[in-house]
């Protein structure tokens, strides 16, 4: 079928979508949402059978949704309604929650349903929830609701016991220092990570908090009181125990390390380092952590937002030096659940006194990183993607000697929509030895996301498998373990291969001529990429669709179609 994406941005959600419905042969084009006239505008061009809406902050307008079914993706269960339901269902401790798609009418959130899934509540914060429970019900849902449409047999059921629930607002959500638990503060801050977060005074500033993990054994003095600070995250005191905060958003400003934003205010608080290559734990907090499991180890990162600043870059290079001189045969690189890895830091370097020498920096570091993985010559490494990646994390994970993905992860392996970037992290090296010279120039102007079955396809990736993280995990330990088994074999094919292409055309090659490229990017005349990072960290609103995404605003499709 024809299908038209109506959505508020091109999100993680609606990404996943697009990528599944895709794969399933349905010709699709994306209009954001930024005004009825132009959403009408968009379905009077393409045409559509079919509009799906997976993120929306408005009403679609009633000369759509009476000219086209348009089903509305809802983050809640049948009669459910309102703009804050998972905040909600979190903060009160809801067992389980669902997802909704149901058709659009002159109620919101009040349509006929189409479809429903159902699924159990994770302690996690909400962007977590919604990047991996809601999504994966979502397109479950939103897949069944496209079959039983094309079916033409089927009739949407009305909802029942309607609750139309508000916004939640900040009253909801605040912290009472003096008062709320451990349990409590982390419920509240996990309710509102991604937007809004829980405004709180911190030494006198108003900000919002986010990223809050557990402490089991670091106490403080009093309630509210900074008690340590570890990397980008600050520790504070509970009634009962503590909680780490990872980043914070002044009420003028935009989201940060928490350590950056309170530099002025910790000149006191004792550093909490777990040390270069610290050991997995439980009942704290780490970005990364090791462990083995006979000849396997596993170097997990986890950076909020998939985010990579330099110093973060720097230390999982370190990391990785240390866990390859360990006695282990096959390194695991296993990022977060919710990214693996979006490349740069692009909030820090907007907030540097220069933007574009600490572009130059976070790059620099980023492909000091790459290079110690490409440079291993003591284990077999493997890239292991549980969580999407976007850019420069796309290349970082081709450093490894195998990539393998989990079904469900979206990738975006190209750097054009940031201001046109040229890109480093050795992909002119990487990228051409998996595709080819030629597929490798057509994926990088291509600009769209792409699935993890189809990157498996295409030589992008090396293994699709997994349904959920357990599944995925589990096998990733077994496939790993056989690699460690013929270990001796492949290892000896691995070092030729390098030595080979290096007297071809050695790294430090590729790297200067990527960076020369580069260096246009962040202090030549174009300001291109300037102007869209800063629209990407201060969120500036869509002013129209890009035509990469709407295909429908073509010229050139136009006359095809």
């Amino acid at each position: 079928m024809r299908i038209l994406l109506l959505t508020h941005s091109f999100n993680s959600l609606a990404q996943r979508i697009y990528v599944e419905l895709a794969a399933r042969g349905h010709e699709l084009s994306v209009e954001l949402d930024i005004a009825d006239t132009v959403s009408i505008e968009a379905a009077r061009l393409f045409r559509p059978d079919l509009v799906i809406a997976p993120y929306l902050k408005r009403a679609i307008p009633e000369a759509l949704w009476r000219e086209c079914v348009c089903l509305v993706v809802h983050p809640g269960p049948p009669g459910d309604r309102g703009p804050a339901s998972l905040d909600w269902a979190m903060l009160e401790r809801e067992r389980e929650w669902g997802v909704t798609v149901l058709q659009a009418n002159a109620v919101m959130d009040g349509g006929d349903v189409w479809a429903a899934r159902t699924f159990a509540m994770r302690a996690a914060r909400k962007s977590s929830l919604y990047r991996n429970e809601v999504a994966e019900a979502a397109c479950r849902a939103v897949l069944e609701a496209v079959e039983r449409f094309s079916s033409k047999e089927f009739s949407p059921a009305p909802q029942e016991n309607n609750r139309a629930r508000p916004p939640m607002p900040q009253e909801m959500r605040r912290i009472d220092w003096q008062r709320d638990d451990t349990a409590t503060v982390l419920v509240k801050i996990r309710a509102s990570d991604g937007a809004p977060g829980v405004l709180d005074r911190i030494g006198g500033r108003e900000l919002y908090l986010f990223d809050a993990h557990p402490e089991a054994t670091l106490r403080g003095t009093g309630p509210g009181a900074l008690v340590a600070r570890r990397h980008e995250a600050v520790l504070r005191a509970t009634i009962d125990g503590a909680v780490w905060i990872g980043h914070v958003r002044p009420r003028d400003g935009f989201k940060l390390p928490a350590t950056l934003a309170l530099a002025d205010q910790l000149a006191a608080v004792p550093e909490s380092d777990p040390g270069v290559l610290p050991e997995r734990r439980t009942g704290t907090w780490q970005d990364i952590a090791y462990e083995e499991d006979g000849a396997v180890g596993t170097l997990s990162f986890d950076f909020y937002n998939g985010a990579m600043s330099a110093e973060q870059c720097l230390r999982l290079r370190d990391a990785f030096l240390a866990a390859a001189r360990r006695p282990t045969r096959v390194i695991v690189l296993a990022g977060g659940r919710d990214f693996w890895s979006n490349g740069i830091h692009l909030n820090r370097i907007e907030a540097a006194p220069s933007p574009a020498d600490e572009s130059w920096r976070n790059i620099q570091a980023m492909d000091e990183l790459c290079r110690a993985i490409l440079e291993c010559g003591t284990q077999l490494t493997v890239a292991a993607l549980a969580g999407n990646a976007g850019a420069g994390g796309v290349f970082l994970a081709l450093a490894a000697d195998r990539v393998w993905a989990r079904r469900g992860v979206v990738l975006n392996p190209h750097y054009k929509n940031m201001g046109n970037l040229y890109g480093s992290e050795y992909w002119t090296y990487s990228l051409p030895r998996r595709i080819g010279a030629e597929r490798a120039r057509a994926l990088m102007q291509e600009r769209l996301p792409l699935g993890a079955p189809r990157a498996a396809e295409m030589g992008l990736v090396d293994a699709c498998f997994g349904d959920d993280l357990a599944q995925f995990g589990f096998e990733v330990q077994e496939r790993a373990s056989v690699l460690a088994d013929a270990f001796d074999e492949l290892i000896e094919e691995k070092l030729a291969q390098f030595k080979a292409a290096q007297a071809a055309k050695p790294l430090e090659r590729y790297r200067a001529e990527e960076l020369e490229r580069m260096r246009l990017n962040f202090y030549g005349f174009d300001p291109s990429y300037h102007v869209a990072r800063y629209r990407f960290v201060h969120r500036v609103p869509h002013a129209w669709t890009p035509l990469h995404l709407a295909r429908h605003r073509r010229a050139a499709w136009r006359r095809s179609a």
